[in-house]
């Protein structure tokens, strides 16, 4: 018996560890409560892959003197066909009813065309237990995205597992209970709005465990577990209770463990056999007032130091301006190159600009841009366009060149853009004016001041300001220092891989401002000018200096500092 292994990126699939599988079961059957005088137990898994998660459960429940039963669904028939033999050869008693089809387009079937004598409401299930596919849209394609999106209440850029989520609810029983792996990434981004809104629409949280970068799958899938109830009335849930896991520097004190998923058990540092040091924290759901607020835990300790903080801020880096994201070309390798200049002048393009990348990025100044990008977009009547190539005959013809490569993106075709066209252009006339920049993905905060009207690329964001507003200065002070890090990490607790942080909008745009009118900020301004026009070894010994100062300016004591 042979399995299918077909981790493909455009169905999404991976594959549940045994270990997690056995960890969200678990979960799930400690909050999950029978109803009485049960008859039988039914348990569903509308992503079935090789039946990993069924196989949990069931473990779990094989003491219970009750019949089981098991349904699915898969779109893969051999995958479908192996876990099948799987569960059979384990539990043989245990029914099974298993379909080779797509559980999205058989729910929205139920939900919209019910039938004329009866509804087609579905089957109800006592516990729900699923992995379903990480699929974005731009490998979905626009048209699939947009259909999931209207046929599922989402809006923006949306995942495959969004509608999951969102179309799982009606196939639970009220008493029942859902154990779901997914991408941390909902909590966080700004196409996630939606689906939190939704699963606090349809769902009580019980518990959400964030397992950072565990490395628990093969593909780079931060994954997160969440235990949602079938919300039965109008009343506020409790707190969900929350518990993140991510890699931490060594510790003296570490704890000895076996495992990540044992490691979920205990609070604290603790290190694994393979895997290395680890930092749990335990606490509560903080999911804000309103979809944009972000999800994230919060602890006692938490609270208190940022109620600290919030006393001594005046502004947020929100106030400075519009955070955006640099260009996305998706094709890079065509638009973006370091060796323009050795082309031939009577070929190189025309629409040639520097690009700023986090490779140049550093505190306060970048390098030189080291590349270029030929840039097809401009601005008339007050709106963004593409080019005319005609205009452009050196543009044209480099294109031209690679035509079949750029029209094989179906997403631009698709929502309606030129052939030639960057995904994601941003604002042709911004590029002139000053802008802070900072990278997307770094282990420490790296935030500079670009006067030199580069295009930024998409791992970098950027806000437009002037050198002349002392906010800007402020900002760069502030977004460069060690209590920023301390500020995200009590904030919002999210890191990549290799304790990178992650700063996107959502986050930076929280970022505070002491009160300028201070003496700390005062000090602060001047200092990170001189930090910007400094060229010397003593650039080092001046971002000490206003680390300190910035820590001061939020409230602390030399004593309170850390790093």
């Amino acid at each position: 018996m042979t399995k299918a292994n077909s981790e493909q990126k455009s169905t999404g699939s991976h594959y549940t560890p045994p270990a997690l599988a056995a960890f969200v079961a678990k979960e799930m059957l400690k909050l999950w409560q029978p109803p009485e005088k049960t008859r039988n137990i039914s348990v569903f898994d509308p992503a079935l892959g090789d039946g990993e998660l069924l196989l949990a459960v069931l473990k779990n429940l094989q003491e219970m003197d009750v019949p089981l039963s098991v349904s699915g669904y898969e779109t893969n028939q051999s995958e479908m066909l192996f876990a099948k033999e799987r569960i059979k050869d384990q539990f043989p008693k245990v029914a099974t009813e298993f379909h080779n089809r797509d559980f999205l387009a058989q729910s929205a079937d139920c939900s919209s065309q019910p039938d004329l004598f009866q509804s087609r409401r579905p089957e109800q299930f006592d516990l729900v237990i699923s992995n379903p596919p990480y699929v974005r849209t731009q490998v979905m394609g626009a048209k699939k995205s947009q259909d999931l999106a209207r046929q599922f209440g989402l809006a923006g850029r949306v995942d495959l597992y969004y509608a999951f989520i969102i179309a799982i609810a009606q196939y639970i029983h009220p008493e029942g209970i859902l154990g779901i792996i997914v991408s941390n990434r909902f909590m966080t981004t700004r196409s996630g709005e939606t689906v939190r809104a939704k699963i606090k629409e349809m769902y009580d949280i019980e518990h959400i465990w964030d397992l950072g970068d565990t490395k628990l799958f093969e593909a780079a899938v931060l994954p997160a577990v969440l235990m949602l109830k079938p919300k039965t009335s109008a009343k506020p849930s409790i707190t969900a209770k929350f518990t993140s896991i991510y890699t931490s520097d060594p510790v003296k004190k570490a704890r000895n463990c076996e495992s990540p998923i044992e490691a979920l058990r205990r609070s604290g540092y603790v290190k694994t056999k393979s895997n290395g040091y680890f930092r749990v924290l335990k606490g509560e759901l903080d999911s804000g007032w309103s979809p944009e607020d972000i999800w994230r835990i919060t602890t006692k300790e938490s609270r208190e130091w940022l109620s600290r903080v919030r006393r001594n801020t005046a502004a947020t880096f929100k106030d400075l301006g519009k955070i955006r994201v640099g260009v996305k070309t998706t094709a890079d390798r065509v638009f973006i190159r370091s060796d323009w200049d050795d082309m031939p002048l009577d070929k190189r393009p025309e629409l040639l600009k520097n690009l700023t990348t986090h490779h140049i990025g550093n505190p306060y100044r970048s390098e030189p841009p080291k590349s270029k990008i030929l840039y097809p977009h401009t601005i008339l009547g007050g709106k963004r366009c593409a080019v005319n190539l005609a205009s452009y005959p050196k543009s044209k013809a480099y294109l031209e060149e690679h035509r079949n490569q750029l029209e094989g993106r179906k997403y631009v075709i698709e929502s309606g853009r030129k052939w030639y066209e960057i995904w994601v252009p941003q604002d042709p006339k911004a590029w002139k004016k000053a802008k802070i920049v900072f990278r997307d993905i770094a282990e420490h905060p790296t935030f500079w001041l670009d006067l030199n009207g580069t295009v930024v690329n998409g791992d970098c964001y950027w806000i437009s300001c002037s050198e002349e507003n002392e906010l800007t200065w402020l900002a760069l002070a502030v977004g460069n220092s060690s209590f920023i890090e301390c500020f995200y990490d009590h904030s919002f607790n999210n890191k990549l891989y290799a304790g990178r942080r992650r700063f996107m909008t959502q986050y930076v745009e929280q970022f505070p401002l002491p009160r300028i009118d201070s003496a700390s900020a005062s000090q602060l301004i001047e200092m990170s000018k001189q930090t910007f026009e400094c060229t010397s070894d003593k650039k080092t010994e001046l971002m000490h200096t206003v680390d300190k100062l910035v820590w001061k300016a939020f409230g602390f004591s030399d004593k309170e500092i850390r790093g």
